[in-house]
């Protein structure tokens, strides 16, 4: 991939995405797209960009599949999950309540967040909505099957409670219960974009995503989601982030987990 290549790419994904890849990515992206061009023939990265914005809307989400980055586990960080159970759910007394995973990945913090409020929402009625801008991880978020090495820091009671082991040809797997399957949907959603499809919120995990990008898409990636949070919600964020002197709308009421003003 040459410089000038990978330049295209880098505007694209920041286009597209908001994600501030710098010059270290390279490798990365020639290496992620490598197969891409060799399934369609293609001699150069400047001819798979020149497909790209040829307007192949599916081609473009499979590029945008395979330049995001989707780490994730189970219980990730698991004090903001101690936190929405001792400090957030008990308010629940009354009405529906919903909860957003806005960068949900594979669904592990979705399911994650469904275990607990299994375990410990007062009010019967919640909902949890996963949200990505992979189709591809959202397609395994679906799934809900995960490898049993997947399953480690699940605690103990709710891997009972709550997954089923397979058996077969499906051994040395696990599946989330069709209980709290049922009470998560994952769509397609791109933080950058006009969100207010998805309904308002109580709680909204966006955490570890706000590192990938510039002040400037920070602050619309907040706005956008803020716009979503209801009255006297939550936002919780990852431990390495900070919102501080990006909104308003916001105020720290511990490390990493803020509220928006009633």
């Amino acid at each position: 991939m040459l410089d000038s290549e990978f330049r295209l790419f880098q505007k694209m994904i920041y286009d597209t995405a908001g994600i501030n890849m710098t010059g270290a990515k390279k490798a990365l992206v020639s290496g992620r797209l490598a197969k891409r061009l060799r399934d369609l023939n293609l001699t150069s990265y400047a001819e798979y960009f020149a497909l790209l914005k040829n307007g192949d809307n599916g081609e473009q989400q499979i590029a945008i599949d395979l330049l995001t980055t989707n780490e994730t586990y189970f219980f990730r960080e698991s004090k903001h999950f101690d936190f929405l159970r001792d400090e957030i759910l008990p308010r629940f007394k009354t009405g529906a309540r919903r909860v957003w995973s806005a960068a949900s990945s594979s669904g592990e913090e979705a399911y994650t967040l469904s275990m607990v409020l299994s375990e410990h929402c007062p009010v019967k009625e919640w909902a949890i909505v996963g949200t990505d801008i992979s189709t591809q991880v959202l397609d395994k978020a679906r799934l809900a099957q995960y490898p049993m090495g997947r399953a480690d820091k699940i605690p103990k009671k709710y891997l009972k409670e709550y997954c089923r082991k397979g058996v077969g040809n499906q051994s040395g797997t696990f599946i989330i219960a069709n209980e709290l399957r049922s009470r998560v949907e994952f769509v397609h959603a791109n933080l950058k974009s006009d969100l207010t499809r998805l309904g308002s919120f109580d709680v909204i995990f966006l955490r570890n995503v706000l590192i990938y990008f510039d002040l400037e898409t920070k602050k619309q990636v907040v706005e956008n989601v803020c716009q979503q949070l209801k009255p006297g919600g939550f936002l919780i964020i990852g431990h390495s982030e900070s919102v501080n002197g990006i909104t308003n709308y916001l105020t720290s009421v511990s490390p990493s987990v803020y509220q928006k003003a009633c």
